[in-house]
């Protein structure tokens, strides 16, 4: 697979290979992308008919990037008579600015060449060169290409202009350049794509912050890092990681069409829209730095709670969504996943962040305010949730197209038995115990604080105690030393060792007197890489070190195990944990990936790439946050914030300055003390 190179802003970006031309592919979305919707998939420049080679790209900020280019095969470099510099952004539009340059002593006459091709496909018909249904059209018009797709009344186009007169036909546009000696010659090639909805108007048109220029991007990248703690320490790689994290979070930003609060795009290219889990778990992880990322988080789930039943989306009350798709599959439910529920994690995740929210931001109004859409979600792990009546949470697939797993390891062989086989359904995954437990421990606080109910609090508070005596009873294994992956329909242990019960230490549901024999097995050869914690142990039979779910390594889920295990005490294993993510992303140019292979360090040398792995991924980028937390030990306590630095040698100093919450901003700062013994 060829590598490609993007720009993003917000869920739209534009996917390119070294040298800025897009030929469509199947084997990686290529091209320019919005809301779901491919509008360019065909972007080629050539100069009298000939390609170009890149002699270096400049990524200059998330939204922008330049190419520089000449003629001809790279043996031709050293005598290149011209050379083109292609400077391309985004902001609501996609513009590319090409300039010219003769190097020659002489007029020169060239012919510059575009081709121009939209297929109108989503991102996952792209992947698998799906042909949409519908019709497709092309017009020259006065000054422009107006490319076009239409079923029914969905009409989807993309509008091609030129600051310079050009030769539009159907097929690009090309442009006759006469340049002087030593001249150059430029001219702003300008795409925008509408969706245009019943109303034909663009149903885009009104978001605030749709259009912004250049300079407006820059002045809001500066405030977004301006507002974040200042991080000073020892480690460039952590200061790295940090500062790409930041950036990263400010570029997968954007503006939902069902109300005005900014998003997260969960991940480039895939995932380029919201999931519930995800923009849960990056709220948690970002608390101590952006709290507006879980705040919108919450609104945004929060109108989006599941009413009714639905089978075909996997929709069921007091239900938190899995995704959101704009495309037009999902529009003319050829897909359930315009809004698909389809987890079980995030109803409880909900109530989680709200309470950890309120925990560092004071921000009692929204707990108040949410308070319906908080006990809706408490009430489905009673009773949707509780599909065996028993008392754990559950889950079963009803959509025709939906998942059959349905936590976070949503892959169809990611909950497996030890020596291969699949439970049948429905299943009970031990990380849903957890964080039901944790929800309602949680909610129990908000009850007696906040909604005045102590009856209710006290019930809460029951319920989460018989959760947790019968959990260790039910799926621990005492002859294994770990807690089961699941438990099957019949109530029989799912035996695999996986990644999933250092979840169970994040969310206190594990006896203090079992949690040193969990933390041995996640720092443990068959699970532990020397980069992080694979998501299955590699003695496992469905053990595959470039596995999704099955032998990968996913930061995020590493950092909710790091915070895990300092919650028990053990500091020295989050301590080793963090420090190998921090060590990990320096070979990613400082960018934590969605994952990266399982393979062991001493195989290696260095972390593998994981194919077709999303980068940027916003959990991924909470990674080095949440791991700051966990090094420095930062808690919210009462009106003030606790800081209880537990952080290794190899790292040093770490100053966090201005850390936001109801206290408003405070430093915390630690010294490496934490000695680790040698792999």
């Amino acid at each position: 697979m060829k590598e490609l190179l993007g720009i993003l802003d917000g869920n739209t970006f534009m996917l390119s290979d070294s040298r800025g031309d897009v030929d469509p592919s199947p084997d990686y979305p290529a091209g320019l992308f919005a809301w779901d919707t491919r509008f360019l998939s065909k972007w080629v420049l050539t100069i009298d008919g000939e390609r170009l080679h890149a002699l270096s790209t400049d990524d200059l900020q998330y939204f922008e990037s330049r190419f520089f280019l000449v003629p001809g095969e790279p043996t031709h470099y050293v005598d290149a008579k011209t050379s083109v510099i292609r400077h391309r952004s985004l902001g609501g539009a996609f513009e590319e600015r090409l300039t010219v340059l003769n190097h020659r002593d002489e007029p020169v006459v060239l012919t510059l060449r575009m081709e121009i091709d939209s297929d109108f496909a989503d991102v996952f018909d792209a992947r698998e060169a799906r042909s949409l249904p519908g019709r497709a059209a092309k017009f020259v018009e006065p000054g422009r290409l107006r490319l076009c797709h239409q079923r029914d009344r969905h009409v989807s186009e993309t509008i091609v202009t030129s600051t310079e007169p050009a030769e539009f036909d159907t097929d690009g546009l090309t442009f006759r350049i006469e340049l002087d000696a030593h001249a150059n010659w430029s001219t702003t090639i300008r795409a925008i794509g509408t969706i245009q909805g019943a109303g034909g108007r663009d149903v885009r048109e009104n978001l605030h912050g749709y259009e912004q220029v250049r300079p407006e991007k820059q002045r809001e990248l500066r405030e977004w890092l301006g507002r974040a703690p200042k991080l000073t320490c020892d480690s460039e790689t952590l200061e790295d990681a940090y500062r790409r994290s930041l950036i990263d979070l400010a570029a997968l930003q954007y503006t939902g069409l069902t109300s005005q609060v900014r998003l997260l795009a969960t991940g480039l290219p895939w995932y380029m829209t919201v999931f519930g889990r995800h923009s849960l778990i990056t709220g948690f992880q970002t608390l101590p730095f952006m709290p507006e990322i879980a705040r919108n988080a919450l609104w945004v789930l929060a109108l989006l709670q599941g009413g009714r039943i639905d089978d075909f989306r996997d929709e069921e009350p007091g239900k938190i969504l899995h995704e959101i798709r704009y495309g037009e599959p999902g529009g003319f439910e050829d897909t359930p996943y315009t809004t698909y529920y389809g987890t079980a994690d995030a109803t409880p995740l909900f109530v989680v962040l709200l309470d950890e929210y309120e925990r560092w931001t004071g921000d009692a109004d929204t707990v108040r305010l949410m308070e319906y859409e908080a006990r809706s979600a408490l009430r489905w792990l009673d009773t949707y949730g509780n599909l065996m009546d028993d008392g754990y949470v559950w889950y079963e697939c009803r959509s025709p197209g939906g998942l059959e797993n349905q936590g976070w390891k949503d892959s169809w062989n990611a909950i497996s038995y030890s020596d291969g086989r699949l439970p049948g359904k429905p299943r009970a995954s031990c990380e849903l115990q957890g964080y039901a437990y944790d929800a309602k421990m949680r909610a129990a606080r908000l009850a007696r604080r906040f909604w005045n109910d102590p009856a209710y609090a006290d019930q809460l508070e029951r319920e989460a105690a018989d959760l947790r005596t019968r959990f260790n009873r039910d799926f621990w294994m005492p002859d294994r030393g770990y807690y089961a992956l699941a438990l099957d329909a019949e109530g029989g242990q799912v035996d695999a060792l996986a990644s999933n019960m250092g979840h169970l230490l994040w969310s206190g549901i594990v006896e203090e007197s079992r949690a040193g024999q969990v933390a041995d097995h996640l720092l443990s050869r068959p699970l532990f890489s020397g980069w992080g914690v694979r998501t299955l142990a590699d003695d496992q039979a469905w053990y595959n070190p470039i596995g999704y779910h099955t032998g990968a390594i996913w930061p995020w889920d590493n950092s909710i195990i790091a915070l895990g295990l300092r919650r028990y005490g053990f500091a020295e294993q989050a301590a080793r944990l963090a420090v190998t993510m921090v060590e990990a992303s320096r070979y990613f140019g400082g960018r934590m990936p969605e994952a990266f292979a399982g393979y062991d360090r001493r195989l290696t040398k260095y972390p593998v790439q994981y194919p077709r792995a999303c980068s940027p991924h916003c959990s991924s980028a909470g990674t080095p946050l949440m791991l700051l937390r966990t090094l420095l030990g930062l808690r919210p306590h009462h009106d003030h914030l606790t800081i209880d630095p537990a952080i290794p040698e190899a790292l040093g100093r770490i100053e966090l300055i201005g850390i936001p919450g109801r206290w408003g901003r405070t430093d915390a700062f630690g010294r490496g003390r934490v000695s680790l013994d040698p792999e």
